[in-house]
This record gives C-alpha cells, structure tokens and sequence, in this order.
C-alpha cells in the first residue's frame, strides 16, 4: 500500500503525488480511493486501492536503476516498423505497462528514427510524452532538478 506524499507514477500520465487515501461511494459501494495529483499538467486521478497493482501503479525507481534507463536511451535498439500506425500501436502498448524500461525503449526509438526520417505529429507527441516522463522519474529517483535531469538523458541519447 502506498503512503500519502509518495510519489507514484501512473501509466500514460507519469509521475504523480499522491495527496490523499479517501473513501468514495460510488453506486452505492464504499471504495477507498488513492488521490494522486500528476505533477506535469494539472491531472487529478482517483485509483482504487484494491485495483492499484491490476491498472499498473508502481513506485518511482530507486536512483540505482536510473543507470539502467541510461544505457537503455544510450544503445542503438532494433529496426523498427516502417508502418508508423503498426509502430504507433506497439510503442502505444509498451508506454501503457508503465514500464519505465518500455517508455525508455520507445523514447530511444523514436530518437533513432526522428534522425532518419522525421516523426509523424502524433509520434512526435508520444516522443515528447514519453521523453517527459523519463525526465521526470529520473529527476525523483535522483533528489535532482528536471533540467538536471534532462542535460543527463540529453548527454546519452545519440
């Protein structure tokens, strides 16, 4: 069970805090209800406790697995699909287990193929996305600033 303060990180939205643990009834059943507020944009999301695991909310990584994301974002990856709606949809799956080892691979490729051909608006959009999120995650596990954090992505994406 997580604690009010932690910050957690929801899958497609990020990082976020949670402010609260209340209890909700909705359709006549009393839930309880984590209350996080996700720290990039202004997103307020209710997560039932008992259905936590199940949606995929996790806990910010430790600061010793922040190297692991880094060489991630540093190495070449695969060869992607050609379609953009094909990679579209698989880089959409990977960002939606909340993985950030998955979000880091779509950030990598994106980058890779952004220097060979130029990304379509919308994968421009999860690139972005996904690359503020990595930022974001890093920048907690490692008690640093977002631009901190981000010259550190920036120095091992090629």
């Amino acid at each position: 069970m997580y604690k009010v303060g932690q910050n957690v990180v929801y899958p497609m939205h990020g990082v976020g805090k949670i402010n609260s643990i209340e209890k909700k009834k909705i359709l006549e059943k009393a839930t309880k209800y984590y209350i996080i507020k996700i720290l990039q944009g202004n997103i307020k999301i209710m997560v039932p406790v008992d259905k936590a695991d199940e949606i995929g909310l996790r806990a910010v990584i430790d600061k010793r697995e922040v190297n692991k994301i880094l060489k991630i974002l540093g190495n070449k990856g695969g060869k992607l699909h050609e379609d953009w709606k094909t990679r579209y949809q698989n880089n959409t799956d990977k960002i939606k287990t909340g993985s950030i080892y998955d979000i880091a691979q779509v950030v990598r490729d994106l980058n890779n193929r952004n220097k060979e051909k130029e990304l379509s608006l919308m994968e421009r959009k999860m690139y972005e996305s996904a690359l503020n999120q990595i930022i974001t995650e890093i920048s907690i596990a490692k008690k640093m600033t977002y631009e901190e954090a981000e010259k550190m992505v920036n120095k091992v994406l090629p």
